[in-house]
């Protein structure tokens, strides 16, 4: 494709909804699209603590209003470490939740972590989920990522500049044979500046995204995708910096 048909989409591919125990009841599906319509996102990812329950019904929200959604989860390692899965479909989502739910122990108490609402697209309540979201997982990192890539997906190490589940400060390093698709800075950290203020990411491409669990966290940061389409394929071409692909700054 030239050069031509490319444009720029702003995105913020990490949005959680109220299906995160540390979610607001506000993060429902409606009312997630119409704060993404309100600051300008044209490409969003709905990433919840180890699933993707609600991932559907946002991403039909989405479509009716002109929002792309992708599906995605940001999955807490057995290191402790937040790991960032999307994907393209629904389907390959729902396949990474089937082994992030074989591989994820414990019950949720909704007294001390908050509740795990499953909302339809009149944002009511269908069900809460009783898994231990907010839990990590048996699975290691290259076991996450190696899934992700088996399933046609991204894989994004999370706000590697925090100390609270981020890489760096979890493993003191980035393992060089752990085949990361990007890494993700923080809202506390400029894109422009990711570089020089956060050690050990040279060799990654960066990007930025809210992780918003609130409405007004929404689009507080975003990173702007220079590509054809709002796809995952396209976010790849962008990552690696291909055909024209890229991220602007």
């Amino acid at each position: 494709m030239s050069t031509a048909a490319l444009r720029k989409y702003k995105a913020d591919l990490h949005i959680h909804s109220c299906l995160s125990p540390c979610g607001d009841w506000d993060m429902s599906p409606r009312k997630i699209i119409d704060k993404c319509l309100q600051v300008g996102l044209d490409l969003i990812a709905i990433c919840d603590h180890n699933t993707v329950e609600n991932a559907g019904v946002v991403m039909r929200e989405g479509e009716k209003r002109g929002v792309r959604v992708l599906p995605g989860m940001e999955v807490c390692s057995k290191e402790e470490v937040h790991i960032l899965a999307l994907f393209e479909d629904l389907d390959p989502a729902l396949q990474m939740q089937s082994y992030v739910y074989q591989n994820l122990p414990g019950e949720n108490k909704p007294e001390v972590f908050g509740c795990q609402v499953v909302a339809n697209e009149n944002d009511e309540v269908l069900d809460e989920n009783p898994r231990l979201l907010i839990g990590a997982t048996r699975l290691g990192l290259h076991e996450i990522v190696d899934k992700t890539h088996e399933l046609g997906g991204l894989s994004l190490s999370c706000h590697v500049d925090r100390p609270g589940y981020g890489i760096i400060n979890q493993l003191g390093f980035i393992p060089p044979d752990l085949p990361l698709d990007g890494v993700e800075v923080s809202r506390h950290v400029k894109l422009a500046e990711a570089r020089t203020t956060v050690e050990g990411i040279d060799d990654y491409c960066c990007i930025t995204n809210s992780d918003a669990h609130f409405l007004d966290d929404i689009g507080v940061v975003s990173t702007v995708f220079y590509m054809a389409e709002p796809t995952l394929a396209e976010i790849r071409k962008s990552l690696l910096q291909q055909e024209g692909r890229r991220i602007l700054i």
